[in-house]
């Protein structure tokens, strides 16, 4: 009946690696006791520059302030006037630009100038022309008679017709095609206004907007600002909390490592030759001494004839102290086993 074995064998640090081993956890010890390092206590956040602050009670003095206030007022009503299309004229003097009438009231000019003519005629007839005809008419005809009045009516006539008469209906003909003329002109000044009003309308109604904006700007400063302090203030916490565990994993990882172990390994007794290489091959030691695995390898010594190194596996910080396979594969190939094309050393052979 066939039967099976377990083989268990327990590897020992080797004597030369003991002291460093013990030198080791002193030290993790006392980093241990020391406890972690004290959070920085310097400032962790940089406050505002002079400069910035200055800016900031500036923009929120100006966008707050009456100066703001008023101007965006002033900016409206202008914009709301604009848009009715209104000009520099009243809305009579506009209402007659667009008719094309002409003012002949008591206070126009028109009627200044005709007052003005009216009383030239009046006096150039009461001072000279009807003088003159009395005259005249004593002078040929004594006492007067039908044809004097007629002589004098006609007279009269023609100073009022050449005096008055004609440059009023000069002045006026003027003064309508002026008028005429303005017509045009006053709507499309009018029509000009409101075009105007359009255009401006989005730059003025934006105003308040971009002022908010730089309102927006500072509070975004000051917001980033306290999150900023927040942060530090979250690190810190997180810092403390975690103080007792990061000492302990601290020190765990400055005493972890594989000095020794116990290894058991069971299989089918298939006779003397098998046993005899289960227990061969339980004395390799569980990490290879394949020099390719190794880097940042330093000579330390020897030890039973063969060269003792420090180093570190590829990717692994953690130093450690050993030989070299392919040395010891030199002088002793029965202590040196490959293994998935990986070479390790049977300490407990050498």
């Amino acid at each position: 009946m066939a039967g099976g074995s377990t083989t268990t064998t327990t590897n020992e640090p080797w004597a030369e690696q003991i002291p460093y081993l013990t030198g080791g956890f002193d030290q993790a010890k006392g980093i241990y006791n020391q406890g972690t390092p004290a959070y920085y206590p310097g400032a962790t956040v940089a406050g505002f520059d002079p400069a910035q602050k200055a800016a900031q009670q500036a923009t929120l003095g100006y966008a707050m302030g009456p100066r703001a206030a008023g101007m965006q007022m002033g900016a409206e009503g202008a914009l709301g006037r604009s848009l009715t299309g209104q000009t520099g004229f009243s809305p009579t003097q506009t209402a007659n630009l667009l008719a094309g009438n002409v003012d002949l009231g008591p206070t126009s000019p028109f009627a200044t100038t005709a007052n003005a003519l009216q009383q030239q005629v009046m006096g150039n007839l009461k001072g000279n022309i009807l003088p003159g005809l009395r005259q005249q008419t004593m002078t040929y005809q004594p006492g007067g008679g039908s044809r004097g009045n007629l002589v004098q009516n006609k007279a009269i006539a023609n100073a009022v017709q050449s005096g008055l008469t004609k440059p009023l209906a000069d002045m006026y003909s003027g003064a309508y095609q002026t008028a005429q003329g303005m017509r045009m002109p006053a709507a499309q000044q009018m029509i000009g206004q409101q075009q105007f009003g359009q255009q401006m309308y989005p730059s003025i109604m934006n105003a308040p907007l971009a002022m908010y904006g730089a309102m927006g700007d500072v509070g975004a400063q000051r917001q980033g600002m306290r999150q900023q302090q927040m942060g530090a203030d979250m690190a810190r916490y997180q810092h403390e909390a975690t103080a007792p565990q990061q000492a302990l994993a601290n020190y765990m990882k400055s005493i972890s490592g594989d000095y020794g172990g116990t290894e058991t390994e069971t299989g089918p007794n298939t006779g003397l030759m098998d046993l005899i290489g289960t227990l061969g091959s339980a004395m390799i030691t569980k990490m290879p001494s394949d020099i390719r695995l190794k880097e940042n390898i330093t000579r330390d010594g020897t030890w039973k004839g063969h060269n003792v190194y420090h180093f570190n596996y590829i990717g692994d910080g953690l130093r450690r102290r050993g030989v070299m396979a392919q040395e010891v594969e030199q002088t002793r190939p029965d202590a040196v086993m490959e293994i998935d094309g990986i070479k390790h050393v049977n300490y407990g052979a050498l």
